[in-house]
Order: C-alpha cells, then structure tokens, then sequence
C-alpha cells in the first residue's frame, strides 16, 4: 500500500537528500527498508502514534541547527574502567577510540565490513518485525540509509562494559548510527551509551539475546539542548534469558526514545526504564511496545518524568499478551512531577491479553510536590530548593533502581542531582 498523499512528498524529499550505501552483505536489507518506508511514508501529525509528538523536526530534509556547548563537566562514566567507543557526528574516530579487541567479545565496524558477517542474518531482521502491529518508518529509514555503527558478538562475559560515546562538532550534523547486538547462550554484557551525537540524530539498535544470555543497557541523553534525536530499541529475548535497559535525559530540544521488546522463549526477563528531567522548550517522548509470546516471562515497564517552566513529557507504552503466553507477569508505571502549572505530561498506558493466567497491571500519575514532605524538610533547617531537590531524587529512585551495578546508579543519582543543582531556582 502506497503513503498516504500528506506522507509522500516528506518522504520523497528526505529519500533524495541521503544516498543509498550500496555494495556488500547489508544491501539486500537496504533495499527493503527503503522500499519499505516509501510505502509506509515518514510519520506524520496525524498518525495515531505521533498525535502528542510533532514528527516535522525530525522528517524534515533540512536539519535545525543545534549550538555545540562546552563543558568542564567529567565525561559520563569517565571514572569506570571500560572500552571507549567514539563516534563523531556519526563517524567513528578510531583516535579516540580503544583499541576495540576484548576477550568474551568481538566488535567490528558496520562501515568496514563487506564480506558475508554474522550479521547479515540480524541487520535490520529485529527493525522488521517491530513494524507489526504499529509502524515505526524513522527505524526503518535508518536501516536503510545508516553508514555507521558497530556490530557486537558476545560470545563470554567482557571483563569491562563496552561505551558507546556519542560526540556533537557540527552544528548542522544529521547523524544515523544502526548497531546490533548478538548475545550468545550464557554470556553477559555491559553496554553504555552517552553524548549528544549530532544536531540530529537517528539511531537503531538491535539486539537479539540467545537463551541464558543477559544485556545491560545504560545510557544518558543530555547536554546539547538544542539537539533533537529519535533512538529505537529492538529487542529479542530467549528462554531465561535477561534484557535491562535505563535512559537517564535531562536536555533536548526534541526527543523520541522508542522500545519494542520481545519475549519469545519461556522465562525470560526483561525491564525497561527511563527517567527524565525537563526545563523549558523541552519534549521528550517515551514510546514502548512489549510482546509477551512465551510462558512465565517478566517485564517492567518504569519511566518518572520531572517537568517545569512550560516542559513536556509523554509516555505511550503498551504491554501485548499472546494466547499461549501463560503466567504473564507485566508491570507498567508511569508517572511525572510537575513542578509548575506551565508543564504537561500526556501518558497512554495500554494492555492487550488474550491469555487468561496473568498478572498485569498499568498505572499513570501526574502531580506536583507533596507540600507536606517539603515541609518537613524545611523545618529541619533545609533551604526550599534544596528541599525540592531531594524530592525531586526521590522520586526518580524508582526508576533509577533498575539498574543493575550500584556504580552505575551512584553515577546516574550524582548528575541528575548535579543538573538540578545547575537548574534551581533559588
């Protein structure tokens, strides 16, 4: 079925600004991508997914500058040992990069790699299939067109995370970075990601996670405000296997986070979380998507949004259960804190059961300050906004506490606590 008319002139024109890689074992899924996102055209306002996140910024041939800011800040996770992965406006630099050899793992480059590879049977495979029930065309257009990325094979347990660092040089950058992942029977990885990445960016991941195998998946989204970004997340899981993944994003202009997760072997396990702190021109969208297809599987959805000065936050997650899915346990929260009357948070929670033994539950708040508790800590001589603050960390400790390793939750509680610090209004 051909794009509606209001889709094919945006789509044509964003197809003809970006050429097409051609030439070694990824063309075959390039090409369907691009045929696929011609007829399925790039979303649109009116597009039941995109009604409370407008698509234009991100569809739009031309890219909206994005300033590059500076900061004396120590890099994100700077002070862990692990192997430093760089991307520049969507280019690797091998300079600033390790040295990418590690035991229990094995890391090539998606723009070196023209031979038949392992991956030829996954790029763009998880992307696919994520289209089924709800469309998801900036994934599929970033299969098609992404010249860079990494191609990760874990076949043991690396004795360090793996940093994926995303750095912003030029204001008019329009980076695509497609990675994906195989996780082998019983090994385990650590995967960080960080940086502004470009003026725009665009970014696919896919993971698919062999039976015993676990990915822990970290990554923050901040400093360049002005940037805008649409990330996807597709992810297989196994029998018993383990799927964690958090999104910490206190700056951007505009950002799209997408999660389609599913479970298909029988006690698998996965949660997916994300906390945001908004000020101002700020829209950050959360959109997940959880098949349950296997017996005795686990999920958790949790996403706290912290919003003032005239922010917004959205949240549309949905939580599917097949028919053979029995013993189903899924849990969705999504809640936010508005710390002004110029904010807004837009949830739509959903389920969808066809399975009779379950336990699953959804629930979304939105409210402000409890007046009593920041009461009583300004009775015990702690100054209004710091006060705030506090409430403020607590309340996205839910969150935050998915994460695996301790380190990394001290990491994450520290800058959040840092850019509330920058952010007071004293």
């Amino acid at each position: 079925m051909a794009a509606p008319q209001v889709k094919q002139g945006p789509t044509q024109a964003r197809v003809d600004a970006l050429e097409l890689p051609t030439g070694g074992w990824s063309t075959p899924a390039r090409q369907d991508a691009l045929a696929r996102v011609q007829a399925m055209g790039l979303p649109h306002a009116r597009d039941e997914y995109w009604k409370y996140t407008k698509p234009a910024s991100l569809v739009d041939a031309a890219v909206i500058l994005a300033a590059v800011y500076s900061t004396d800040e120590t890099p994100m996770f700077g002070d862990m040992d692990r192997l430093k992965v760089v991307f520049v406006d969507g280019v690797f630099d091998a300079d600033a990069s390790d040295d990418l050899a590690l035991e229990g793992i094995s890391i090539d480059r998606l723009a070196d790699v023209k031979d038949i590879h392992w991956a030829k049977d996954l790029y763009g495979v998880l992307e696919a299939r994520g289209q089924d029930p709800v469309e998801r065309p900036l994934a599929t257009l970033n299969t098609a067109f992404a010249t860079d990325g990494v191609l990760i094979h874990v076949t043991g347990t690396p004795s360090k995370p793996v940093n994926l660092i995303y750095r912003h040089d030029s204001e008019t950058s329009d980076a695509m970075l497609h990675h994906v992942i195989k996780v082998d029977s019983g090994a385990v990885l650590t995967l960080l990601e960080n940086g502004p990445a470009a003026a725009r960016f665009n970014k696919c991941l896919e993971a698919d996670i062999a039976d015993g195998g676990t990915l822990h998946h970290v990554r923050t989204q901040g400093r360049d405000h002005e940037r805008r970004a649409a990330t996807h997340i597709f992810a297989r899981l196994g029998a018993q296997s383990t799927f964690k993944s958090f999104t910490l994003t206190v700056n951007g202009v505009m950002t799209r986070n997408e999660c389609v997760i599913e479970l298909t072997g029988d006690d698998a396990f996965a949660h997916v979380a994300g906390a945001c702190m908004g000020d101002g021109d700020f829209h950050h969208d959360d959109t997940i998507f959880v098949t349950h297809d296997a017996v005795n599987c686990e999920s958790r959805q949790v996403f706290k949004k912290v919003l003032r000065n005239g922010a917004t936050g959205v949240f549309q997650g949905k939580i599917l259960v097949k028919p053979d899915a029995q013993k189903t346990d899924g849990y969705q929260i999504s809640q936010s804190l508005l710390l002004d009357e110029d904010s807004q948070f837009l949830a739509k929670p959903e389920l969808e059961i066809y399975a009779d033994d379950v336990a699953c539950s959804h629930g979304s708040t939105s409210g402000a300050i409890d007046d009593d508790a920041l009461f009583y800590l300004q009775s015990r001589g702690i100054p209004h906004s710091i006060a705030q603050d506090l409430l403020v960390l607590s309340f996205i400790a839910e969150a935050v506490d998915e994460i695996e390793a301790e380190a990394l939750r001290e990491e994450i509680l520290s800058r959040s606590e840092a850019w509330l610090s920058r952010h007071r209004n004293d």
